[in-house]
């Protein structure tokens, strides 16, 4: 949770820095959308290879790998500032963080067993609300006391201190992938090998409807999501009229009410699991209900004229909507087999971050063409809503992980 607290904190980073940097270097808001898109871009690219690396490192230092390599990209922003280093920097880090969510959601499920992911999987996807609450607030006085340069070094800093405490805490719980040590026929040297041998086609998996509709599901809440990070502070700014100090303390509202939203329906959906509940309805009908309200909510932002209603519609609608994450995270960690949870994770999560590509560029060019940025900001939040509707609506229809875990089984005795 913490690792990914920090993974957040990076994101929001470009927000938080977003209107400094554009009045330092006279960037447009489609360049500051930009960047926030590539980023997203080389996130999703590189989400796919989280299968790989779990097979090639331990959990333990392929995690304490990806966090030291965060924090080595505060650098280039603290030494040599400019637009084409913020690109670079930023494509770089997504690149390095894309596969983190699925490596870390795989450390913490290796502790709980399927019926109960929901609520671990809450409190990771949490860290998306605690980096907005706790450490956007820190880190926009850092800005305003000390200048955004200070931000990178704070984050870079924080990022090599995580490592020490995650090398000296953290093993795998009894739930996770098995391997055990074997020597190789020709070194003396031990290697890793998986006991769970058992594995089926990845098209048996990603072909599922559960896994297709979850798909549909999480990407407009992802553009969403990255929306949020990157334009909240300066819709809050420059589109209501809230000081910066104000905008960067009013980030953590979404995330108050994403944490009890959460929590909440996490908690219940794993006990309702465990009673032997339909996970139709507790990991496909519940979260997708979560979404529709979500998305309906940002559909009528354009037409709310108080900076007070907004900001309470936006943190509501948003914080219900999140509760899709976690969920859908557990639900398709339920159709596959233990040695492909990374890989089937990671592809889920790349895709998802497709949302992420689109969202903040998109924005950036809405909010620079509209009449003013309070409406391009509102018109933004509309499209996504719409979106979100879509997605919701297939999520109902079409997940069931019970019905396609025992396919993605038939498969597996097959081969």
């Amino acid at each position: 949770m913490l690792l990914y607290t920090i993974n957040y904190s990076d994101k929001i980073l470009l927000g938080l820095v977003a209107q400094p940097l554009k009045e330092e270097f006279g960037l447009t808001s489609a360049q500051i959308g930009l960047a926030g898109s590539l980023f997203f871009f080389a996130f999703a690219v590189s989400g796919f290879f989280a299968g790989a690396i779990n097979k090639w490192m331990t959990l333990k230092w392929s995690l304490t790998f990806l966090a030291i390599s965060w924090a080595i990209c505060m650098l280039p922003m603290i030494l040599a500032a400019s637009f084409a280093v913020l690109l670079v920097s930023r494509i770089l880090l997504g690149f390095l963080e894309g596969p983190s969510g699925a490596l870390i959601h795989t450390a913490a499920y290796s502790w709980h067993p399927l019926e109960k992911r929901a609520l671990p999987g809450a409190f990771i996807s949490s860290a998306n609300s605690v980096a907005k609450i706790a450490v956007a607030p820190a880190l926009t006085y850092v800005i305003i006391t000390y200048g955004w340069h200070a931000s990178f070094i704070v984050m870079m800093i924080i990022g090599v201190a995580w490592c020490a405490l995650w090398l000296s805490t953290w093993k795998e719980g009894p739930y996770g992938e098995k391997r055990k040590k074997q020597t190789t026929p020709d070194t003396s040297e031990p290697t890793d090998t998986n006991t769970d041998a058992a594995r089926v086609p990845w098209t048996a998996i990603f072909r599922t409807p559960t896994f297709l509709a979850a798909t549909a599901a999480v990407i407009p809440m992802y553009a969403l999501l990255t929306v949020v990070l990157t334009w909240l502070p300066s819709y809050f700014e420059k589109g209501l009229g809230y000081s910066r100090l104000e905008a960067g303390t009013m980030f953590g509202f979404p995330s108050i009410a994403a944490l009890v939203a959460m929590f909440s329906v996490s908690f219940v959906s794993d006990r309702l699991m465990s009673r032997g509940v339909s996970s139709r309805l507790v990991r496909g009908v519940l979260p997708a209900a979560g979404l529709l309200i979500c998305g309906l909510s940002m559909v009528v932002l354009p037409y709310i004229a108080a900076p007070a209603m907004t900001v309470v519609v936006v943190s509501v609608g948003y914080g219900i909507g999140c509760i899709v994450i976690p969920v859908m995270n557990a639900a398709i960690s339920q159709i596959c087999p233990k040695p492909q949870l990374a890989g089937t994770l990671g592809t889920f999560l790349a895709l998802m971050a497709i949302g992420g590509v689109v969202a903040p560029y998109a924005t950036g060019r809405i909010v620079d063409t509209a009449i003013s940025p309070a409406i391009g900001y509102s018109q933004s939040f509309q499209a996504f809503g719409v979106l979100a509707v879509v997605g919701a609506v297939i999520a109902m229809l079409f997940i069931n992980p019970a019905r396609d875990a025992d396919r993605v089984m038939a498969h597996q005795k097959s081969s």
